[in-house]
């Protein structure tokens, strides 16, 4: 049986994982990253946000990824058929980034996992984890390389980045339902989209569609679109044919997408992922912690998942250093509590869209520059400001404007 010995053991090798390795590492603490696949890989998740700007380049990351020349994404789009809301991110309440990319992911992770590897960690391609134990002062992992024979990875600390393989979550019964209803996601990349000129071309589209679904169109530089769409199960099953048969359909529905991608061609079968919302009983506990997608993920229409993927890596790590270092920490308060804030003001702005309270400010007159350039904040990822309302008091804050707005609106 091989033997890997390092600090801290990190699993998963996507954008969390690899954030942390870069911070680890940096900080002066031997790092083992062990990943199930081999990049470069297909992942959805293709949308960033300015937020994820500051936590590329406090990992270090960030000139590494300016170099792949991805399409700057200035802000979004939300459509129906008849009305238009853009958020451009230069316009907004916190003092951020203005802009950020659209990624194909696969191109993406193996970016940042090959500059991590230029640093000097260590990453263990094609090892599938069979096995953790995870104590307050010791930590081991076993997993299987890709020759069939075991790996034994010892170390002070485990950081499950495994993302939707769940790793730790699965192995220690850490699963929980979401309490979000299930919604399910049908999507391909495609050619021949007419995009916009000019700044507008790298922006995202979200186009509202009947029962309470959505499609997104996210530009990239090589030429390529990604469309997909969110809904709740019958509202996909119900329509026939295949899956790529449907997802026409869906697009259809949408006068402007429809518009748009009339002369659409996919580059890949469609495929559906079912239910994708999760959640957990805890973030960390004894030698573990949780971050990105093996923490909880809520739905993407706001393109959350990367942000809160490197924020909750990030924040991870500097807790997990300062413990390295002999410091006392208190996981709860310094990581949990601190990533659950931004997790519920995302959750917020989820069931406003849903609901309907959120479409209504987007789309009404009665809100103020002011006002939309602090929700623009969040829509950016900002969403640990507490100087923005929309922040500090985001559920009320949203519920009373969108009443507001409602009320002006029918007058």
């Amino acid at each position: 049986m091989t033997q890997v010995n390092s600090d801290v053991i990190i699993i998963g090798a996507g954008p969390s994982g690899t954030s942390a390795a870069a911070l680890i590492h940096q900080a002066g603490f031997k790092v083992a990253v062990i990943e199930k696949e081999e990049f470069p890989r297909f992942i959805i998740g293709e949308s960033l946000l300015p937020r994820c700007m500051d936590l590329l380049e406090e990992a270090g990351l960030i000139d590494a990824v300016k170099a792949r020349d991805y399409i700057v994404k200035h802000g979004a789009v939300f459509l129906t058929d008849d009305q238009r809301t853009d958020f451009e991110f230069g316009n907004q309440f916190t003092d951020g980034w203005g802009y950020t990319w659209q990624v194909p992911r696969d191109d993406f992770d193996h970016t940042l996992a090959t500059a991590v590897e230029k640093m000097g960690v260590d990453i263990f391609w094609r090892h599938t984890v069979t096995d953790a134990d995870c104590r307050a002062d010791s930590a081991t992992v076993t997993a299987t390389g890709p020759d069939g024979n075991p790996v034994t990875f010892s170390g002070r600390f485990v950081l499950d980045a495994s993302g939707f393989g769940r790793v730790l979550p699965r192995l220690m019964d850490l699963d929980l339902p979401s309490a979000l209803p299930r919604r399910d996601s049908v999507f391909t990349h495609i050619t021949g989209d007419r995009r916009p000129a000019g700044d507008a071309a790298g922006k995202i589209w979200i186009c509202m569609l009947p029962e309470n679904s959505w499609l997104w169109i996210i530009p990239f530089s090589n030429g390529k679109t990604s469309v997909g769409v969110v809904a709740e199960p019958a509202f996909i099953d119900n329509l026939g044919g295949s899956l790529d048969d449907k997802l026409s359909a869906i697009i259809d529905m949408s006068r402007p997408a429809a518009d748009r991608l009339a002369d659409r061609k996919p580059d890949f079968p469609a495929r559906r992922i079912d239910g994708y919302s999760i959640a957990v009983k805890t973030l960390c506990g004894d030698g573990y912690a949780l971050t990105g997608n093996a923490t909880e993920f809520l739905d993407p229409v706001f393109s959350s998942g990367v942000t809160l993927a490197l924020e909750s890596a990030n924040r991870a790590a500097k807790t997990l250093i300062r413990q390295l270092k002999g410091e006392t920490v208190d996981w709860d308060k310094d990581y949990a509590a601190y990533l659950g804030h931004g997790v519920e003001v995302f959750r917020t702005y989820v069931n406003a869209w849903y609901d309907g309270a959120l479409p209504t400010v987007f789309f009404s007159d009665k809100a103020t520059p002011d006002i939309r350039s602090q929700i623009c904040s969040v829509l950016a990822g900002y969403v640990w400001d507490m100087d923005n309302p929309f922040v500090a008091k985001h559920e009320k804050a949203v519920d009373k404007l969108a009443q507001l707005c409602d009320m002006r609106a029918n007058k």
